[in-house]
């Protein structure tokens, strides 16, 4: 499956803040997963 996230979020996985839920950060952390960012957020 693929996702995209937003700014919030990689920013959020990346810093280890709790805000991110326990489930987003499993999913985000697995490497079978296809995760894709915007344009905005390398800006």
């Amino acid at each position: 499956m693929k996702y995209l996230l937003d700014t919030h979020a990689l920013i959020w996985f990346f810093s280890g803040n709790p805000k991110l839920s326990e489930r987003v950060r499993i999913l985000m952390d697995n490497e079978e997963q296809t995760k894709l960012i915007g344009l905005a957020s390398v800006w």
